[in-house]
């Protein structure tokens, strides 16, 4: 494949999500990403519906333009195969527990002998080390841990998560970050990457306020912005409308938006701090105002005002939307089973195309990348 890291070569060891996006991100980029599967391969293969129109979408969203190969790591001729794999790669992406990691010597440290400068990065829950590693970890416990679900739903409900694989996805692009940095650098070694600690870095400003002043951030009525006022869904005539001003200039441009011009130099409102202070009165005055017309409306009339607002849309509505179509954001991938519908990577360049192949069967090029020695050659 062609792409700015076309030419760079990467080992895949891992199932499900965060350490597979990862890797489609790089193959996305060019990069010929392997995925080193077991005899039975990535669980993902078998989540969810095992088949639409012959594919497992699950899979085939996480993992196009990659290549499967079948080595089994807990023999003697599996860590050999490895080592061979090692010695023609620039790094390895793993997302196991540290124990297995470490088990199946998928580390800087067994993998060194065979290439000093190959960049090995693990992926796991809580760190390679330390006494939290062996923690079962999944996206929506991690959640949970950092803080994200006391943070998510209405004041006098329950805590509740996004609805979506935030950490598995974030960390995923973490670690592909990652392991282009320490590729660039030309050294080889150890990458440690959680995802833990990448959830609870995406808190940077909530995490800040109670470091340095003690405040606990609180779990605000429709996912109000804990600083920024307005900044949070509202209830309309018909449907939610996502508001979201900041600046002083802004909410003057609002304020005559919505017929109230008087609100724009009330001292109440005037400026970002008076905001601030007065949040209920105004989110009161605010919310009555926006009733009167529906979600759709409000951001056709504010838009043009320079104004960041959008109706909430269910997923498949935007996805048959004109800006998804716009966007060429749905792409059709050629499969042996037919054509595959999947999302495109949001990286675009300006001199090179994107080129989507169709996710790898299991096992599929076991003998096109197999080293040589594995076939007695």
């Amino acid at each position: 494949m062609g792409g700015p890291l076309a030419g760079i070569r990467v080992l895949e060891v891992g199932h499900m999500l965060a350490g597979p996006f990862g890797g489609m991100m790089l193959a996305d980029l060019g990069a010929d990403v392997i995925k080193i599967e077991p005899l039975d391969g990535d669980v993902s293969r078998r989540v969810g519906s095992q088949s639409v129109d012959g594919h497992n979408v699950y899979f085939a969203s996480l993992n196009r333009n990659k290549r499967s190969v079948h080595i089994d790591l807990t023999t003697d001729e599996g860590q050999a195969e490895l080592g061979e794999l090692a010695k023609t790669a620039h790094a390895l992406l793993v997302n196991l527990r540290p124990s297995t990691i470490k088990k199946l010597g998928l580390t800087y440290e067994s993998l060194r002998r065979y290439n000093p400068k190959i960049v090995c990065v693990a992926l796991t829950g809580y760190g390679l080390d330390g006494p939290a590693a062996e923690w079962p970890a999944f996206d929506y416990v991690i959640q949970a841990r950092v803080g994200v679900a006391a943070l998510t739903g209405d004041p006098d409900g329950p805590p509740t998560l996004p609805g979506y694989s935030a950490v598995d996805n974030s960390s995923g692009i973490t670690a592909a970050l990652a392991l282009v940095a320490k590729v660039l650098e030309g050294k080889g070694g150890q990458v440690d990457v959680s995802l833990f600690d990448v959830m609870l870095a995406q808190l940077n400003y909530k995490a800040a306020a109670y470091l340095n002043g003690g405040e606990r951030p609180p779990r605000q009525h429709l996912g109000a912005h804990n600083f920024y006022v307005p900044a949070q869904l509202f209830e309309t005539g018909d449907g939610y409308l996502a508001l979201f001003v900041t600046t002083d200039g802004m909410w003057r441009r609002l304020c005559g938006g919505i017929d109230r011009p008087d609100w724009a130099d009330d001292p109440r409102f005037a400026t970002m701090h008076a905001r601030f202070d007065n949040r209920t009165e105004l989110l009161e005055l605010l919310g009555t105002r926006l009733k009167g017309a529906s979600a759709v409306e409000w951001e056709e009339r504010l838009r043009p005002l320079g104004l960041a607002v959008g109706a909430v849309k269910e997923l498949a509505d935007t996805l048959d939307g004109d800006l998804v179509r716009g966007r060429d954001m749905v792409v059709d991938i050629d499969t042996a089973e037919g054509p595959l519908r999947v999302l495109a990577s949001p990286i675009r360049f300006s001199d090179t195309d994107a080129e989507y192949k169709a996710p790898p069967r299991l096992h599929e090029h076991t003998d096109d990348v197999r080293p040589l020695r594995s076939r007695g050659g």
